[in-house]
């Protein structure tokens, strides 16, 4: 008989560092975002379970002084999240259910006109007990920290769910270092402004495309032209398609820094002081820490958004072990 245990021992068989379950139904009642619902029922309403998978990215990366390592395996991790999810999708089949995956970087562009897919992956793991929200938004799991990918498979079976977690997995305003270590001051009090976010973590993405083309077709001259053909961002896009390095990726600062998951120990050496940290990015987070504090409204925490970054708010390590 397939249950939700022989379902996660065979995705960490399989290579996934993490496994949980959540209901479809618990994702079509709390959609991350109301006016446009990345719900399983808008993919296949026939799904009663989603299966959400986990990999981390390797420590080391963090430790480079370019960001191309990190991009670069960010696309391995990405590529095993693929051969992962598809084989547990097999796996489900072959115990007499439907069952499919969704691309582990998935992004529809009529959605919101931005990166986002039919269902969001993050969410997915939240709901499925796997982690929670960090102040930037990334994923944060106890043992990883945000430095991590997540996909899921949507299936017919009917698995029993993981209970969500409701501490808050991300230290939160006390610590704030995602937001000093932002090169582009993307970080928001429970909130990421994704195009700054993009203009470094996608030096060579689609914005950068449009540009060097609107600069070649409004040229001139055909001087002009010809030094638009032979900007270098020409390079970084060709460098782009053909590896994804650049195109593609995380700005590996605000995981870098980031002191949650058992696998900051191979980076505090390296990554304790933050060049980028200045004294107008300290005042924002102590505003936010009274803000928090006082108990005042905050947009990133509004509504239901708190279901995803923890109801039961942060607790240090050593209260969190005496409670339990």
């Amino acid at each position: 008989m397939l249950t939700a245990e022989k379902v996660k021992q065979k995705g960490k068989e399989l290579g996934a560092d993490l496994v949980g379950i959540c209901s479809a139904q618990t994702i079509n009642k709390n959609p991350p975002d109301l006016k446009v619902p990345q719900i399983p029922a808008n993919i296949s309403p026939e799904m009663k379970s989603l299966v959400a998978i986990v990999k981390r990215i390797p420590a080391g990366a963090f430790r480079a002084k370019s960001m191309a390592c990190v991009h670069h395996l960010d696309q391995l991790v990405l590529r095993e999240h693929d051969k992962i999810a598809y084989r547990i999708a097999r796996y489900l089949e072959q115990e007499g259910s439907y069952a499919f995956q969704t691309a582990a970087q998935e992004t529809s562009w009529e959605m919101k006109h931005g990166s986002y897919g039919y269902l969001s992956t993050r969410h997915v793991a939240i709901e499925a007990g796997l982690g929670t929200l960090g102040l930037e938004l990334n994923l944060m799991t106890r043992e990883f920290g945000p430095r991590c990918y997540t996909t899921c498979i949507l299936t017919t079976a009917e698995l029993e769910p993981d209970a969500k977690m409701t501490e808050q997995v991300c230290i939160g305003e006390t610590c704030s270092r995602c937001l000093y270590a932002c090169p582009s001051s993307a970080v928001l009090h429970w909130g990421i402004d994704k195009r700054a976010c993009a203009t470094v973590a996608q030096e060579f993405g689609v914005a950068s495309l449009f540009k060097v083309f609107e600069r070649f077709i409004t040229a001139e001259t055909t001087d002009d032209r010809m030094k638009a053909v032979r900007n270098l961002k020409w390079f970084g896009i060709w460098q782009g398609l053909l590896r994804v390095v650049g195109a593609f990726g995380d700005c590996p600062r605000c995981l870098a820094v980031c002191p949650v998951g058992d696998d900051y120990q191979y980076l505090s050496e390296v990554q304790r002081e933050i060049p980028e940290k200045t004294p107008e990015k300290v005042a924002a987070g102590k505003g936010w820490a009274r803000t928090r504090k006082a108990g005042e409204e905050i947009v990133g925490m509004s509504g239901h958004r708190l279901r995803w970054i923890g109801e039961d708010g942060y607790k240090p390590p050593k209260k969190r072990k005496v409670e339990r």
